[in-house]
């Protein structure tokens, strides 16, 4: 029973000490909150994190110009009348409404002489364009009444469509969408979540005790954030991460520890004695499993970026709050309520199980898969590997304006200027620095990089070249084929980067260039994930398999258990592709294939995933070993374990499928794509893998489940030892 360990002992206090313990969680809470209210969190003030040649590149042009971002304003008539009277009076009309804005400078007509790449070749489309200077927050208080100008000239000429793209306008529009979804997505998932464990439970009460816990385990680490922030600026992305591994882990350690403790309480134990035997088990398996996900988590540290560093330490923060809570407050809670836990019953609920409190459903099933072993092995085993064969021609890239939502006016905007426009709106960047950019030898190196690169068909006017202040940056814009993500625009940035640098700027003494814009710093991206991901997978899965060996003492229950995850990984990783690459199901879920997987996506998943589903795992495997050490044999053990653990590993995973389904429905495509790829996992985990893969596996290792080298393999379990020595 482990009465001995950290959590029996914590759990036994806490029964003991009702009050101060649910006292004590309260006020931590409260403080946590507090504490981020009064510091707030710290968010990167730029994009420095970025890595490769393209980061180095922008934090030159950070340093070197002022903030501002270029806005551009599309005009769009018939066929034709681009260079019309009727035209002109539309573009003097935005030109009049934006100029004199606070923060507008440098408004530049299409009729400008410098400016003849600003007319479509069509002769439909023209482009004004200017500067908005100011700091993040500035600029979106100054882009207000830009939008509004633009606007106002609009709806005076009907016959023509006029609409605004840029930096500020994009990140308004874009950060009001993404508050939006989150916003339905934390509306949603809680009473789905309730609604799920209403019928795992049978009781209102019972059911409302996770929830609680997983929120405010949430709370405390948004809260508790404001505090590393200091150091380690976090992104905006961070509070939804901690809301998904939250609300999952959350749930998923309240339901162990509330689930034994009813069972017991079935059995005849007392209401104190119960909670102690749930301490002493689940309260241990909770333990073992969060420990077991924040080492994995921790493989985040090693990615080498700093918004994996930032999701690695909130996700780490969250677990671990929620962890604490299950083995404190929670068995204060339980040893308060009592009887009372059982209040609120729903009528007819307790027919979906036996007496005993085993699902009838996952019972049925089973019974099949240790009837025959082999074969349910086999079977689930050939269809997770058929399931995982797409990921192995995985092609990964950053979204970028593919993955914005273009329910949105803005990317309506943004796709008509990119048709009329080929590659303006995602131009390829040649930083340059040297003593002085405006020198004959680098001005005529410049000249020559722009002739080669028209000439070579992968880039377009019109090329445009801002000098610093102080004369020693230039930075050359060059519209480029394709959409910033796809394999024409890689392609452009290689060219750039191998052949026509090193053949011009390259060749000047005391003059440097650097290639950035969205598809170098997709390519870049790419690569560091490319160089990290065998360090991150080697680190997760060196000490997923020491935690393992460590806790159950055999060699052959981690190995099975990274085998099995790495099966869940591999499967969801081929759904993605099948799905975001090749384009299935876009109908359904509302988005337009960009041909590629988000290159964050993989590695995260398999950080988080590897974590969630050891969960299940140790769970599983706890209760299995559990009735092995009370005398069971193995065969017998492995049934017992897993009916006892079905219902509660069935519900913690409907959980956790419904709130990452709900992701699946939010507008921007990394986030479907996130959601589909985690909903998918754990489905998979729960059934395929938890439900026929790992009964057939450990049935027909028998006592070879709890073999260490070094150590006689055990033909019986202790009890049988004993009872046979004794004898």
């Amino acid at each position: 029973m482990h009465t001995r360990t950290f959590a029996a002992r914590a759990g036994r206090w806490s029964a003991r000490n009702r009050s101060k313990a649910i006292v004590g969680w309260l006020a931590f809470v409260v403080a946590a909150v507090a504490i981020g209210g009064v510091l707030g969190t710290r968010h990167p003030a730029d994009d420095s994190g970025n890595p490769g040649q393209s980061g180095h590149a922008d934090r030159i042009v950070q340093r070197a110009f002022a903030d501002y971002d270029t806005e551009a304003v599309l005009i769009q008539g018939a066929a034709g009348q681009a260079r019309s009277a009727a035209m002109r009076a539309v573009v003097g009309d935005v030109i009049a409404g934006v100029r004199g804005k606070p923060g507008v400078r440098d408004v530049r007509s299409p009729f400008h002489a410098g400016n003849g790449g600003q007319v479509s070749r069509d002769g439909r489309s023209v482009i004004v364009q200017f500067d908005l200077y100011g700091s993040d927050e500035v600029q979106s208080e100054r882009i207000v009444p830009v939008e509004a100008a633009v606007r106002a000239a609009a709806s005076r000429h009907p016959g023509f469509r006029v609409g605004e793209v840029g930096g500020a306008s994009a990140d308004r529009a874009l950060s009001k969408a993404f508050s939006d979804d989150f916003g339905r997505a934390e509306r949603l998932s809680i009473p789905i979540t309730l609604a799920i464990l209403v019928v795992a439970f049978g009781a209102l009460v019972a059911a409302g005790i996770p929830v609680l816990l997983a929120l405010s385990a949430v709370a405390a680490t948004l809260g508790l954030l404001a505090l590393p922030s200091r150091l380690v600026p976090l992104d905006d992305q961070v509070s939804s991460i901690v809301l998904l591994i939250g609300m999952a882990v959350g749930v998923d350690y309240a339901l162990f520890y509330v689930r034994r403790a009813r069972e017991e309480r079935r059995r005849g134990a007392g209401v104190r004695e119960a909670v102690e035997i749930a301490a002493a088990t689940s309260g241990r398996a909770v333990l073992v499993s969060g420990v077991t996900v924040i080492a994995a988590m921790a493989g985040m540290f090693l990615a080498g970026d700093r918004t994996f560093e930032g999701l690695g330490l909130a996700s780490i923060m969250v677990v671990a709050v929620a962890m604490a809570g299950s083995v404190t407050v929670l068995p204060a809670l339980l040893a308060w309520l009592g009887d009372r836990v059982e209040r609120g019953r729903v009528p007819l609920l307790h027919r979906l199980r036996r007496g005993d409190g085993e699902s009838r459903a996952i019972g049925w099933v089973l019974d099949r898969v240790l009837a025959r072993p082999l074969v349910s092995a086999l079977a689930a085993g050939a269809v997770l590997v058929a399931l995982a064969i797409p990921a192995f021609s995985m092609h990964t890239a950053n979204s970028g304006p593919d993955g914005m939502p273009r329910s949105l006016e803005i990317m309506r905007v943004y796709d008509r200027a990119q048709k009329a426009f080929p590659g303006g709106q995602v131009p390829s960047q040649v930083v340059v620095t040297a003593d002085d950019v405006r020198a004959p030898r680098v001005a005529s190196a410049l000249a020559a990089l722009r002739t080669r690169a028209l000439a070579s068909g992968r880039f377009s006017e019109p090329v445009t070249i801002d000098r610093s202040a102080d004369h020693t940056v230039a930075v050359m814009s060059l519209p480029t084929a394709g959409s910033g993500s796809d394999a024409r625009s890689i392609a452009a940035v290689g060219l750039l980067r191998r052949e026509l640098v090193p053949r011009t700027i390259d060749r000047v003494a005391g003059a440097k260039a650097y290639v950035t814009g969205q598809a170098a710093g997709s390519e870049d991206f790419n690569d560091l994930m490319k160089s990290r991901a065998p360090l991150v997978f080697a680190f997760v899965l060196a000490l997923a398999f020491l935690l393992l060996l460590f806790t159950f003492r055999s060699i052959v229950v981690p190995i099975k258990a990274i085998a099995l995850n790495l099966l869940s990984v591999g499967a969801s990783y081929g759904v993605l592709v099948e799905v975001f690459q090749r384009g299935h199901l876009e109908g359904l879920l509302g988005f337009r294939s960009g041909g590629f997987i988000t290159a964050w996506l993989p590695m995260f998943l398999f950080v988080v995933l590897f974590g969630l589903s050891m969960d299940y795992h140790v769970f599983i495997v706890s209760r299995i070993r559990e009735a092995f050490d009370a005398g069971m044999p193995t065969g017998e053990a492995v049934a017992h374990g897993i009916r006892q653990t079905a219902g509660v590993v069935t519900s913690a995973a409907a959980v956790m499928v419904a709130v990452f389904a709900i992701f699946a429905t939010l507008t921007f495509v990394d986030f479907k794509m996130m959601g589909v790829g985690l909903a998918t996992a754990i489905l998979i985990d729960a059934t395929l893998v938890r439900a026929v893969l790992l009964p057939a596996t450990m049935k027909l290792l028998g006592d070879w489940n709890w073999y260490l080298p070094g150590r006689p393999r055990r033909l019986r379990s202790p009890a049988t030892s004993r009872a046979s020595s004794a004898a």
